[in-house]
């Protein structure tokens, strides 16, 4: 339970947390949506309420390195949890290079039930070096691993990317790693690619928006049905000559096939790792794989497979059982403290980004805390460019509705528009998504303003700022051979923006400028505002109260 603050009593009405997904704080203008879009309200925001600079990238959200993007997941641990934990990529990183990970339980099983079975283990997972769900070293470390430990055949299901990399990125990997696997195939030891598809098109659904995604998938890598190639060089580039314009992440499927014949099936005996270490994109897979009773589609057989994940994906529903890295546990966050201290709490997104709002705002938590309400909006099934306002007026019409209820003390909502929009590489409708969450701002604070309330108003990592890849020497928009703009689909390095929205302390409060500050310590300032300290795990508050 936190205690009360000696020293100041409060806002007597509501604080309110807005993330606006995909907004960083551009270096330039050039290539910025966010600085092409008419945006009033935030202008007016920033010209005339306090606003600091929130680091939410690397380190300061427990990334390995300061060269590692953020990413939601991270970004919302960090805010809900007020502290920064050592997240997947580090976690895995650490097992591999300390040999944690093959002393392991779960990779004994994996490679123990490979080898009473057919001899054969599955890697399916993102295929890059993007680092926010996956890394391609990770992926190479455990072939290699599985050669020396004895396991006879590996087949590589390879989910392109072109999302947290280049958009057309995906032979820098396959070229290179399908001669790595030629190198590495001797004395018996067979290892090639065997299907895969784009991370948008097949398997990597989330929040259950779209189960056919994952239909396609589970067809794809088990039954190994899809358009057939010899090997995955000649997949990207035959999909790419009969879907020009297509980029990496909508590719549709593919198998890999000798004489006809699929190379790669999963079958009863195999073991498969899903290698991804971000657990929004693979907890569906990995219920297709474990659930006995399953009515999301038709498996049409259901190989018995010694299965894990690389991480745990889901705490509270033991998804998947088995795991090769243990995830961090997070505790005291704000979700349970506010809880425990009787401070009821509301929180709102849509389908795309409810989880972030929720299960990872507490801490990969799935259940509510007492005194929690979440509210989702079903998100639209459709290319985020071609609707590039989202959700983002009904959020605002349930977060209004929330206030008016006078229910709650504290309430977090996520516009996702600056980040899927974004990701789809297209300016003209991040620049709209960007001017949709204004406008819906517009109207949120104005409800607000009516209960009394203060916002703060953050984003969990940057996209919209930087919709094109940038000249390493001239920082200007790098071209494509036809004069087009190379689209970036990634997140960026930028910080973020803390904007104290406040018109009923009469000036008393502000936020402490600082070069070190970070998303975990937006913890501290909400208990502050609430009238609370901050607990004592938690990163230092930035709320100045004059």
């Amino acid at each position: 339970m936190l205690q009360k603050l000696s020293t100041f009593a409060g806002i007597q009405g509501p604080v309110v947390t807005i993330v606006m997904d995909g907004y960083g704080l551009p270096r330039s203008e050039a290539g910025s949506a966010i600085a092409a879009a008419r945006k009033p309200t935030l202008n007016r925001l920033f010209a005339n309420y306090p606003n600091i600079r929130l680091q939410a990238h690397g380190t300061a959200v427990g990334m390995p390195s300061d060269d590692d993007m953020g990413n939601s997941e991270v970004g919302h641990n960090a805010i809900g949890a007020g502290q920064v934990y050592s997240q997947g990529a580090a976690l895995v990183a650490g097992a591999i290079a300390s040999g944690a990970i093959w002393q392991g339980q779960a990779w004994r099983e994996i490679v123990a039930g490979a080898k009473v079975g057919r001899g054969v283990i599955h890697f399916i997972g993102l295929f890059s070096d993007g680092n926010v769900h996956s890394h391609i070293d990770h992926l190479k470390a455990m072939v290699v691993q599985a050669k020396a430990e004895g396991v006879p055949t590996v087949r590589i299901h390879a989910l392109l990317d072109g999302r947290d990399v280049p958009e057309t990125s995906a032979l820098d990997y396959v070229v290179p790693f399908e001669a790595f696997l030629a190198e590495l195939s001797t004395g018996g030891f067979d290892a090639r690619i065997a299907s895969g598809g784009g991370r948008q098109y097949i398997t990597m659904d989330r929040y259950d928006a779209n189960w056919p995604m994952v239909d396609k998938g589970w067809q794809t890598h088990v039954l190994g049905v899809g358009r057939q190639f010899a090997n995955a060089t000649e997949a990207v580039n035959g999909l790419r000559a009969t879907h020009p314009g297509t980029i990496d992440q909508d590719l549709p499927e593919f198998v890999i096939a000798d004489n006809g014949k699929a190379i790669g099936t999963v079958e009863d005996g195999d073991s498969v790792v899903f290698f991804n270490f971000r657990g929004d994109r693979a907890i569906e897979i990995s219920r297709t794989f474990e659930e006995a009773t399953f009515d999301k589609f038709d498996r049409v057989r259901t190989p018995q497979v010694t299965y894990a994940g690389m991480l745990q994906y889901d705490g509270d529903l033991k998804l998947p059982a088995r795991f090769l890295v243990a995830p961090p546990v997070i505790r005291n966050t704000m979700g349970e403290l506010f809880s425990q201290s009787g401070i009821a709490q509301f929180a709102c997104s849509e389908t795309q980004k409810f989880g972030h709002v929720t299960y990872f705002w507490n801490g990969n938590r799935s259940g509510k805390f007492a005194g929690e309400t979440w509210q989702e909006v079903p998100s639209d099934v459709v290319p985020f460019e071609q609707r590039p306002w989202m959700k983002a007026a009904e959020i605002a019409d349930a977060m209004i509705a929330a206030l008016q209820s006078g229910q709650y003390r504290t309430l977090r909502c996520n516009f996702a528009n600056g980040d899927m929009v974004g990701h789809t590489g297209n300016f003209r409708a991040a620049t709209m998504a960007i001017e949709a969450v204004d406008l819906a701002l517009t109207r949120l604070l104005a409800a607000v303003d009516a209960a009394g309330g203060v916002a703060l108003i953050t984003a969990d990592h940057g996209n919209a700022d930087e919709m094109y890849e940038l000249d390493k020497k001239t920082k200007e928009p790098a071209q494509n051979p036809d004069g087009s703009f190379k689209a970036k689909t990634a997140h960026t390095l930028n910080p973020v923006p803390l904007i104290l929205y406040d018109n009923v302390s009469g000036g008393k409060l502000g936020l402490k400028q600082t070069e070190r500050g970070g998303l975990s310590n937006i913890a501290a300032i909400t208990a502050n505002l609430l009238g609370f300290e901050k607990h004592e795990a938690w990163d230092d508050s930035l709320l100045e109260i004059r």
